[in-house]
């Protein structure tokens, strides 16, 4: 039998967790990790194990359901799909994959696991998937949502790319963040001595990249709670004197019109190319969020174009890949403030999107954005 705090069953709790009582992975197991006294390279593999088999999850069941008649009790569920992965997806030697996790389920359960573990092992990936859903482990509305809106090639080849583990990207300062939000951040385009707003600025990533330029940055969110991380993070990049944090409702703002030289839109969204490294959000965001993010952000829009002088930029961003947050909202700005004309497009791997630009996740493994920069005249 593995010791109590083993990787897998740090793996095994953690995934209790989340699929038990609602925990985020990327909150819930870091917690486990740090009392579970497991070296680097086991908490390597935790994390793998964990992010894994989340994010694998509906493909895992699909695999084990096979070979039972009926559901079991929630935390033997979780052993089986954490076999299942480190059998099918982990790259995990069968014997090991089998007997380790057998070791770390309940007792009454472990000939059930054994059995249907061995049966999984011998199949691999080698199966009748039901539907690329299934396959490739999404919620049906993902996949049908991304297809209508991207084409179908596209749409399987994104959706392929975010079942990859996330690459770690770190700025010339050390901050790590995503190389597409790194261009949103350059694309913003701001100068020394210029006066430039971040609407949706938690957690302060590309707020503190713009304050690297020289501007005055003002990073605003409504998210009281969330205003610390960007100043945690401003403080640590030694950029307190270029980078002032606001607390502020983004469609209500409270300054005045024409006060800045750009302003950056970088809206809450549904995240839809920011799987691969938000593994459980897939399971968490609803049908309906499509739309109703898709109104705050015309909101949030709305109202800070007027915050911009004559000449200004203004520059909106979303991490998602439906038409409804980005080509809709691209017509609908340019009906509603035909005062905004669209600067050039950023080019490969960018692709025209609208007037603006689109990357998806499998052109160079980053995640999927649009991005639309227009002057006001």
């Amino acid at each position: 039998m593995e010791p109590p705090r083993s990787a897998r069953r740090v793996a095994l709790d953690a995934l209790d967790r989340i699929d038990g009582q609602g925990a985020y992975a990327n909150l819930a197991l870091p917690a486990l990790l740090q009392r579970s006294g497991l070296e680097p390279r086991d908490r390597r593999f935790a994390t793998d194990l964990v992010y894994g088999t989340t994010r694998m999850r509906r493909a895992c069941d699909f695999l084990v359901d096979r070979f039972m008649e009926r559901s079991p009790v929630p935390r033997v569920r979780n052993a089986l799909r954490l076999g299942a992965y480190q059998l099918v997806y982990g790259g995990v030697p069968a014997h090991a994959g089998v007997a380790e996790t057998v070791a770390i389920t309940p007792q009454s359960s472990r000939g059930l696991v054994n059995a249907v573990l061995r049966k999984v092992a011998a199949d691999g990936a080698d199966v009748d998937w039901p539907d690329d859903a299934t396959r490739l482990s999404y919620p049906d509305w993902i996949v049908d949502r991304l297809t209508a809106d991207l084409g179908r090639a596209e749409a399987i080849a994104a959706l392929e790319a975010m079942n990859e583990p996330a690459t770690v990207s770190e700025r010339a300062d050390g901050y790590i963040q995503d190389p597409a939000s790194q261009q949103v951040a350059t694309a913003v385009g701001a100068q020394p001595g210029e006066q430039v707003l971040d609407v949706c600025a938690a957690p302060g990533g590309k707020a503190t990249a713009l304050a690297s330029s020289g501007a005055r940055i003002i990073a605003a969110d409504q998210r009281a709670g969330r205003l610390d991380l960007i100043r945690e993070n401003a403080g640590r990049l030694e950029l307190t004197d270029q980078l002032v944090v606001v607390a502020a409702d983004g469609t209500r703002p409270p300054w005045r019109p024409a006060s800045f030289d750009r302003v950056l839109v970088d809206a809450p969204c549904s995240g839809l190319g920011t799987l691969r490294r938000r593994p459980d959000l897939r399971w968490r965001v609803e049908p309906d969020s499509v739309d109703r993010l898709a109104e705050l952000q015309r909101q949030l829009l709305d109202a800070s174009v007027p915050l911009l002088r004559p000449g200004g930029t203004l520059v909106y961003s979303v991490c998602t890949l439906t038409a409804a947050e980005t080509l809709a909202i691209d017509d609908w700005l340019a009906e509603v403030h035909p005062e905004l004309k669209p600067l050039d497009r950023l080019g490969e791997p960018w692709q025209p999107w609208g007037r603006g630009t689109l990357v998806l996740p499998q052109a160079e493994g980053t995640d999927g954005m649009a991005l639309l920069r227009c002057r006001k005249d």
